[in-house]
């Protein structure tokens, strides 16, 4: 099956491991098949022959075997081990994966549906990589070997046990198929109710303010609900599938007993014979049974794996290219040539952009909500690329360079500031892994932070909480900007970089961002018009459009789209832009 081809592969580094694995499992399973032989001996030894000798040696037989259990404690482990490991690997590489694709399909996708895949999806998975190879091939072995003793002890009898697998084979066939589309339907809705349950703890502030717990408890209870009636939908098929094995194996046992006592009585075989070869039946139903379970239970994982790998075979829209230019002694200077571009083909959010930031100066992105300033700070960090014209830094077109490279040159402080739910320390480390101890402060000091955070009872090492909700939107804006501090980039974003920061907050670091942004390429986004008059460049936009371009005091002489915005501004501050 092509769809366990992709996860076998995973196992190639083990395999001297597993050779050995399966060595151990093929010689237990062997060594198992010999026990029916030793209980026909001693039956007859004990009926037939009145041998106590031969009693005694067939005694000491069964406890050499007993021995055989060291050999099934290592294959176990083994098998344990890699499918533990492979599945480790795998959610490695499905979280790496992950983190490559592009903005546009986490905007095409939610959250709670991505944590379903790589917790319940891969959970399926792992226990089948650990259960399914072990019982596979251990029942193989013992299937085959248990037919080829029986068909020499008995052909006859052997033929009634082949009456039991065409019957099995439809079985497995049929409902192992509708088990496959019963449990992709199951984890499609528990991805529901994951999605459901992800949202509200994500806003759980929003749900708490509307006083929505009831009403979100209805959806969250919709959802799981529905995986409940298909979670019965499978049990009615796993449960069918036991009474079923067992009554067919009941039959063919009657069947068996009933001719195979007609030939004890006619002097056809012996009564050791007919034991041995009645215990040979039942270790043979065994596998019959496995594999029919073994197979719906395939089906199933099948299910999960097509789920994994539908995300898994989707490629990054931003693709690294495959000579990229290399970068060497990087200015900052940037270009907008023409650039157009939307999220939706239909809906383009800026048009024509043109402008250029020489290297070392500040450019101002104003404008009204939706004008289309963070569509063009996504589009510098090439989180999308244009649809059409170029975006440059030194004169490179940025699809030619390597991205990891490119971004290393560029800090962003984002609008929304969101920290990881360690440190303080951890999140401004963000920005240079490896920083000394004195440079962590010193970007602190820089960004104003350092204060509050050496008042916190554990300093640096203060947990901050799920997204840095222990902080106040003050305290986690300045951290970010100690993190964008601390990269020292040659290009730098404050995407509003300082809206959560009150008048005194924002002026006391001030003086810090102005010393970082010297002699650095800077764009700012900011919604207080009154903190961006000494931007070398502000670029006015509107509906995705730049419609005036100009430094503070000529584009307020102009009486134009930022005259206006900044006189309701000055006239109300509450209407600042956003």
């Amino acid at each position: 099956m092509k769809e366990f081809c992709k996860i076998l592969k995973y196992a190639k580094p083990y395999t001297k491991s597993l050779i050995f694995a399966f060595l151990c499992l093929a010689l237990t399973s062997l060594i198992n098949l010999v026990l029916p032989l030793i209980v026909r001996n001693m039956i007859n030894a004990v009926i037939v022959l009145k041998n106590s000798a031969v009693l005694d040696g067939l005694a000491w037989d069964l406890i050499i075997i007993g021995f055989q259990a060291a050999f099934a404690v290592m294959h176990n482990y083994i098998f344990g081990f890699v499918g533990h490991r492979m599945t480790t690997d795998f959610r490695i590489e499905f979280f790496s994966h992950i983190q490559s694709l592009s903005l546009h399909f986490f905007q095409e996708r939610r959250v709670g549906e991505i944590l379903s895949r790589m917790s319940n999806d891969i959970s399926v998975i792992q226990n089948a990589l650990v259960t399914i190879p072990i019982a596979l091939l251990r029942q193989s072995i013992i299937l085959l070997g248990a037919m080829a003793i029986i068909l020499y002890l008995n052909w006859k009898l052997t033929g009634l046990i082949l009456l039991i697998l065409p019957p099995l084979m439809i079985f497995a066939r049929v409902f192992g198929q509708r088990l496959k589309i019963i449990s992709e339907k199951l984890q499609d809705r528990v991805a529901q109710a994951v999605v459901v349950l992800e949202e509200v703890i994500s806003s759980i502030k929003i749900v708490k303010s509307f006083a929505r717990e009831p009403y979100e408890r209805d959806r969250f209870q919709k959802k799981i609900e529905t995986a409940f009636e298909r979670s019965v939908d499978k049990l009615k098929i796993s449960s069918f599938f036991g009474p079923f094995i067992l009554g067919l194996t009941f039959l063919v046992s009657a069947l068996l007993i009933w001719y195979g006592g007609y030939q004890v009585m006619q002097g056809a075989t012996t009564p050791g014979e007919l034991a041995a070869f009645f215990l040979y039946a039942l270790i043979i139903a065994g596998p019959i049974g496995t594999f029919v379970r073994l197979y719906t239970q395939i089906q199933e994982v099948r299910g999960a794996i097509q789920r994994v790998y539908e995300i898994l075979d989707t490629q990054p829209m931003i693709q690294n290219p495959a000579s990229p230019v290399p970068l060497k002694n990087i200015t900052g200077r940037i270009q907008f040539e023409k650039v157009c571009f939307g999220y939706q083909d239909t809906a383009p959010m800026i048009r024509d952009v043109s402008f250029e930031v020489p290297s070392g100066q500040t450019v101002a992105l104003v404008g009204p909500s939706g004008a289309g300033k963070s569509t063009i700070i996504k589009l510098l960090f090439r989180f999308f690329d244009p649809n059409s014209g170029v975006i440059r830094l030194d004169g490179h077109d940025i699809r030619n360079l390597d991205r990891k490279n490119f971004l290393s040159q560029i800090a962003l402080v984002p609008q929304e500031t969101l920290l990881f739910g360690g440190t303080i320390k951890e999140n401004i480390l963000y920005g240079k892994l490896d920083a000394t101890k004195s440079e962590l402060e010193e970007a602190a000091r820089k960004a104003n932070a350092h204060e509050f955070i050496a008042n916190m009872e554990k300093g640096y090492d203060t947990i901050v909480g799920e997204k840095g909700t222990k902080l106040s939107g003050g305290e986690r804006q300045k951290i970010a900007i100690a993190r964008a501090i601390l990269k020292d980039p040659k290009i730098l974003v404050l995407d509003e970089g300082t809206s959560s920061l009150d008048n005194r907050s924002e002026s006391a670091i001030q003086k810090s961002l102005e010393t970082l942004m010297a002699h650095r390429t800077t764009f700012i986004v900011a919604h207080r018009l009154t903190a961006i008059h000494k931007a070398d460049q502000i670029i006015v936009l509107d509906k995705g459009c730049i419609v005036e371009t100009g430094q503070h005091e000529d584009l307020m002489n102009r009486n134009g789209l930022y005259h206006s915005l900044y006189t309701v501004e000055m006239l109300d501050p509450a209407h600042a832009l956003r």
